[in-house]
């Protein structure tokens, strides 16, 4: 069988969902192997313009299966909001399923992530308030429910019952909030668990079948390498890994050998949230390349932003063991004279090249270096030895510096921009 994943290589929002989108042509399913809501895939094509957050990004190939692994935060009240958002497209039990065994994120999730976020204040570690931390903290000591659950209505009633009670202890005696109601439990489940139930299946089995059926498929991460819960910046990072290699576990089926990792990674960087971002621009240097490079708030958090780090992005591929890169927005460069990168940390007085260890970067100083810019539109170009010599010197330097080859670069935002290489 054919398995391919898709993973970020830096903080987040370098395009994936874009790739996906892209080369679902070649595949016959797709995977969110884990995350939840916390992010979003924006995608471009013929049928319009789609902002997914738990939906995967191959919704819009007719003929393939998107799967929400065992590994996602699944949150029924956005999944059914998001199904009904989109338009021009179908979305049915034929073409989106849900693991049985993936866990349910539940009403008291976002509340508690609101609540801790208010508590740590400036401390706080930049939570999109999604739910996601506690999500995964309860996933961990067994205090969710499975989606599957739902087809056992006795059960699930006497479940969410000890679980409500547990929760509403802490809700009530560590924040002085107001207590989950079962009334509140009855309308979540009515109104949201009771419409997901038809997607709901054993995608275990299934992806088991298809890989004796020899059908191809590909995984589909939400975020980057430098928010994996081990190797990012901790704690910094989201709660769950984010590498390639947990991708057959969080899919469901933990035998399964993947053949290609696809790296995504942009022409610049940028980072939502929290932490330690070493190559950031600030004031009106930061203003100037937010607009250049059409970047806006994400959920309402600001985006930060400075130029390619060479040093963060090796160290991604390094992690993701990466086979090969796609990088995007590489259009959104031409307008200047020179393109920076950031090449290098100054930590104590010495030029490092490698990842330091998470608390040593708030420490780390920026070492840029600039390549002379290509200054004209590239948008309309398909074919790589069309490109200008700046702009392909600059994406050897890239591949150079990281040890990996960049086959796919975007030079627009729809789904056909793009200059495929080999």
């Amino acid at each position: 069988m054919a398995c391919t994943a898709i993973v970020g290589i830096n903080w987040g929002d370098e395009g994936k969902g874009r790739m996906v989108d892209l080369l679902t042509e070649a595949f016959d399913i797709v995977v969110r192997f884990q995350g939840g809501a916390n992010a979003g895939h924006t995608l471009i094509n013929q049928y319009g313009k789609f902002d997914l957050h738990l939906l995967p990004s191959g919704v819009c190939r007719p003929g393939v299966v998107n799967i929400l692994g065992n590994g996602v935060a699944l949150d029924p009240e956005t999944l059914i909001r998001e199904i009904e958002a989109q338009r021009g497209i179908s979305i049915t039990p034929d073409n989106l399923m849900i693991s049985e065994r993936a866990s349910l994120l539940l009403p008291w999730h976002h509340q508690l992530d609101v609540l801790e976020e208010a508590r740590t204040s400036k401390h706080a570690d930049g939570s999109t308030k999604q739910g996601i931390a506690p999500f995964y903290s309860d996933k961990n000591q067994k205090k969710t429910i499975l989606a599957g659950e739902l087809f056992y209505p006795e059960r699930l009633k006497k479940h969410l019952k000890e679980l409500c009670a547990w929760k509403n202890l802490t809700l009530e005696k560590v924040y002085g909030a107001e207590p989950v109601s079962e009334k509140e439990l009855n309308t979540w489940l009515n109104e949201y668990c009771e419409r997901i139930k038809p997607f709901i299946r054993d995608t275990r089995s299934y992806l088991i079948k298809a890989e004796s059926d020899h059908k191809r498929i590909l995984f589909e991460a939400q975020l980057g390498a430098l928010r994996d819960l081990d190797f990012g910046i901790y704690p910094y990072t989201t709660s769950v890994s984010t590498l390639a290699s947990y991708a057959p576990i969080g899919a469901g089926v933990p035998g399964v050998e993947i053949d290609r990792v696809i790296g995504v990674t942009k022409s610049y960087s940028t980072c939502v949230g929290n932490g330690p971002f070493v190559c950031e621009y600030t004031g009106k240097d930061a203003d100037a390349w937010l607009e250049m490079c059409h970047e806006s708030n994400e959920g309402g958090r600001p985006v930060r932003i400075g130029p390619i780090d060479l040093v963060a992005t090796k160290y991604g591929v390094e992690v993701q063991a990466a086979t090969e890169l796609a990088m995007t927005k590489l259009d959104v460069l031409s307008s200047l004279d020179e393109i920076p990168l950031c090449v290098g940390y100054k930590l104590n007085g010495e030029i490092i090249t490698e990842m330091p260890f998470p608390a040593a970067l708030e420490k780390c100083e920026p070492v840029y270096e600039t390549m002379k810019g290509w200054k004209c539109n590239i948008c309309g170009i398909r074919n790589w030895w069309e490109l200008p010599e700046e702009a392909k010197a600059f994406v050897n330097r890239v591949e150079q510096t990281v040890g990996q080859v960049i086959r796919w670069i975007s030079v627009g935002p729809e789904r056909h921009s793009i200059i495929r290489r080999g």
